[in-house]
């Protein structure tokens, strides 16, 4: 065997090998890009060096500002502030509940960035409520956890800057753009079908309030939904970058919900900050070693690799791209979104960039892709999530999601097949 072909079964063998063993996944890219370096006879400084190197990065600065935003309306009062204003906006209708649960998710997905955030914030709500108006359990579930996959590609979505991280610094301004027509598509889909099983099932009506009523759910709700503008404008129209709108966001939401809402005194800011740093901990954690690990696979020509063992395959862009699909789609169901985005983008980005694919549109497909990967066990950490609140057996949520399922991959379909549904908005920046 080369050098190459060594290496790489030393990489990725001692890589796997302490995941089946259970030692935390940032470990087993360090020890194993570590040890492949002395194999190979690189400096192991290059090593430590390409993690530092993986974090010295203005746009990485917007993560930890987003997930203080995110945890801040979390516990600040924003999402049942959102869950009123959809009643008020679509909650009528039959079924009202479960489409307030997609829209409510559409609108806090822009606010936190995060699948997982909008099962626990939205779902802790919503899932009881709609079990006490008759709703089946499974079904609330369902509609929760697949509402919830428009935060992972609705700006602003932490995973987002991962991608653009891990592509080589993608403007990420951009991507949060590509995002939002396919999130929207998705949103609206998912409403009709909740929409068709609720008529199908007979589930109730939603509230109805008055008209004074509505116009002060509308304008206190509103104060909170002034985050998305805050970041969206100023990045469309060039006031600040989206490490800035991620700061300002921060202030901005800090103020609601303590001056305004009066919801988050300095307990709950506590909890804020201390569940802040544990998950930026991790995430730092993933991104150094990640970035080590990276390197070494470019080093060995994986990526190179890949490429030709794909375009030997077929020579049909229509077959990569579904292989591309296909593996995303079954190794989302199998690792956390965040790490596959970290370890595959430098792999797979030249495959689609070789089959003209542009790099925002493959960003938002594999953003869309791993997000189904969230709904989906075995590792389905937001489907975990959904059915902790509910108290429901994993499998025994399976066949409501089904065709829930269907609606996704049409979604995904739609991307992969046509490119203007993302890069509509993005070329406008052009």
């Amino acid at each position: 065997m080369t050098v190459e072909i060594i290496g790489i079964t030393i990489l990725l063998g001692i890589f796997f090998l302490l995941m089946f063993l259970k030692i935390p996944i940032a470990f087993a890219m360090g020890i194993s890009s570590i040890v492949t370096a002395i194999y190979l006879d690189i400096p192991t400084i290059m090593v430590f060096q390409r993690m530092v190197n993986g974090l010295n990065s203005f746009t990485f600065l917007a993560v930890p500002f987003f997930i203080v935003a995110g945890q801040i309306m979390s516990e600040g009062g924003i999402s049942k502030r959102l869950i009123k204003f959809s009643n008020v906006l679509v909650g009528k209708i039959r079924g009202g509940m479960a489409v307030v649960n997609v829209f409510a998710s559409m609108l806090f997905g822009g606010i936190s960035g995060s699948s997982v955030a909008d099962v626990s914030s939205i779902g802790s709500f919503l899932i009881p409520m709609m079990e006490e108006n008759g709703y089946d359990k499974d079904y609330s579930v369902a509609v929760t956890v697949t509402s919830s996959v428009q935060g992972v590609i609705i700006p602003p979505s932490q995973n987002v800057i991962y991608y653009s991280l891990a592509a080589g610094g993608l403007s990420v301004g951009k991507l949060f753009l590509g995002g939002y027509i396919p999130g929207i598509i998705l949103g609206l889909a998912l409403m009709f079908l909740s929409y068709g099983i609720a008529v199908k099932r007979n589930y109730p009506k939603g509230q109805s309030y008055t008209l004074k009523e509505s116009i002060s759910i509308i304008l206190d709700a509103l104060i909170g939904l002034f985050t998305v503008v805050i970041i969206m404008g100023g990045i469309l129209f060039g006031i600040f970058t989206a490490t800035e709108s991620a700061a300002i966001a921060t202030v901005y939401a800090f103020i609601v919900t303590w001056l305004v809402y009066r919801e988050l005194g300095l307990k709950k800011m506590y909890k804020v900050l201390k569940d802040s740093v544990q998950t930026l901990s991790i995430i730092v954690a993933i991104i150094g070693t990640s970035s080590a690990f990276a390197f070494l696979l470019a080093y060995l020509r994986v990526p190179t690799m890949v490429t030709n063992l794909l375009l030997g395959i077929s020579d049909n862009r229509i077959v990569i791209i579904l292989l591309i699909n296909l593996l995303l789609l079954v190794l989302g169901m199998l690792m956390d979104m965040g790490i596959l985005i970290l370890l595959l983008t430098p792999i797979l980005l030249p495959v689609a960039i070789e089959i003209g694919m542009d790099p925002i549109q493959f960003g938002i497909m594999m953003m869309l892709n791993l997000g189904i990967g969230l709904c989906t066990p075995p590792v389905g950490t937001s489907l975990f999530v959904g059915c902790a609140i509910a108290k429901l057996k994993i499998e025994n949520s399976i066949k409501a999601l089904l065709p829930f399922y269907a609606v996704m991959v049409a979604v995904l379909l739609l991307v992969i097949f046509a490119p203007g549904v993302v890069m509509f908005l993005p070329n406008l920046m052009d």
